[in-house]
C-alpha cells in the first residue's frame, strides 16, 4: 500500500489517469503516455498540492477566523508564515471508491463536524475519461446536517506540456483579478486586468511573470465553459471550468520543489475567492439537505 493509498486507474483512448484514496486527488493524467499536468510519485505524499481536491474551502482563511450566521468560529492554522487556514480539510483524507470502472471512478468521503467546522457534509468526486474530450471532474457537496453550512470547493492541478512555463504561451480568459496584501489576502474587491501584467486575455509568452492570484469575470464560450490554454512547442493543454466555478486561482509553480520549480501552471478552479470564509463575497450557504455540484476538465490540443 502506497503512502497515498489505493490508486485507481482509469483509461479511454489515448488518456490515462490515476486517482487516490487519499484526497481523492488527480496523480496524474497523461495523453499518448505525455503528461498533462505536474504529477508525483505513489510513495510520497502530493507535494505543493497537486491535484488534490479543496473542500470546504480553497486557497486561505485570514488568521483561520471566520463568523456564519451570527457564531463566531476558529479554523486550525495550517500556513504559519502567513497565519491562515489553507486549502480545506479533506485532501489528506481516506475517500471510499464507490465505483469503479475501466473509464471513470467516483469516490466518496462524510466530512463530520470538527472545531472550527462543525457542519457535516457528504462529498462525491467522479474521475471520467472520454476518448475524444479527455478528463471531466464533477464533485458535488451535499449537506446532511440539521443547519446551513458555510460551502466552497476547489481543485489544484498544474498543467503542463512538457517544458517550462517560461517558453509556453497562456490564455486566460478572465477580465479581472483579485489583489492581495502581503499575506496573500485580498485587502478589497477585484480590478479590471486592463492595463496590467494581469491581462492574459490575448495569448502571449508568459516568460518569466510571477503569479499567484485569483481571477474572476470569465469570460465563456457558448458551451458555458471557460478555458485556459497552455502552449508549447509541439502541443497545447487546454482546462475548462462550468459557471459554478466565477473564480479561478493561477499559479506559476515558484515555491514549489526544485524539480516542479516554474514546470507547470497551477490552474485553481474555485466557487468562491481567497478568505470567502470571512469575506463572506460568493461564499455558498448549503441549506439542509441542500447540494452544489461544479464540473472541470483537462484536454490535450494539437498546437
Amino acid at each position: 500500500m502506497s503512502l497515498t493509498g489505493s490508486q485507481f486507474t482509469i483509461a479511454a483512448g489515448r488518456y490515462r489517469a490515476t486517482v487516490t484514496e487519499s484526497g481523492a486527488g488527480l496523480r496524474e493524467l497523461t495523453h499518448g503516455g505525455r503528461p498533462l499536468i505536474l504529477s508525483y510519485d505513489a510513495d510520497v505524499p502530493a507535494p505543493a498540492a497537486l491535484g488534490q481536491l479543496l473542500i470546504p474551502w480553497p486557497n486561505r482563511v485570514d488568521h483561520g477566523r471566520y463568523t456564519f450566521n451570527g457564531v463566531d468560529h476558529r479554523l486550525d492554522i495550517n500556513e504559519p508564515e502567513h497565519d491562515c487556514a489553507i486549502h480545506g480539510l479533506v485532501r489528506w483524507m481516506t475517500w471510499s471508491a464507490a465505483e469503479v470502472l475501466p473509464e471513470r471512478v467516483r469516490l466518496t468521503l462524510r466530512l463530520m463536524g470538527s472545531p472550527g467546522y462543525p457542519y457535516r457534509l457528504d462529498l462525491e468526486a467522479e474521475y471520467a475519461l472520454e476518448a475524444d474530450s479527455g478528463l471531466t471532474v464533477r464533485v458535488t457537496a451535499r449537506n446532511p446536517g440539521p443547519r446551513a453550512a458555510p460551502y466552497a470547493h476547489g481543485a489544484h492541478p498544474y498543467i503542463t506540456v512538457g517544458q517550462p512555463i517560461d517558453t509556453c504561451t497562456v490564455h486566460i480568459p478572465a477580465a479581472s483579478y483579485l489583489p492581495v496584501n502581503e499575506r496573500m489576502i485580498p485587502p478589497g474587491p477585484p480590478e479590471p486586468v486592463e492595463g496590467t501584467e494581469y491581462d492574459l486575455r490575448a495569448e502571449r509568452v508568459l516568460g518569466d511573470q510571477r503569479i499567484d492570484r485569483a481571477f474572476t469575470d470569465l469570460i465563456r464560450d457558448d458551451d458555458g465553459r471557460a478555458r485556459v490554454r497552455l502552449i508549447g512547442d509541439a502541443r497545447a493543454t487546454a482546462f475548462w471550468l462550468d459557471d459554478t466555478q466565477p473564480w479561478l486561482e493561477i499559479y506559476t509553480a515558484d515555491n514549489v520543489p526544485p524539480t516542479l520549480t516554474r514546470q507547470g501552471l497551477g490552474v485553481e478552479p474555485m466557487t468562491s475567492p481567497p478568505n470567502a470564509f470571512a469575506s463572506g463575497l460568493d461564499l455558498v450557504h448549503l441549506a439542509p439537505g441542500e447540494e452544489i455540484t461544479g464540473s472541470w476538465g483537462i484536454t490535450a490540443e494539437g498546437v
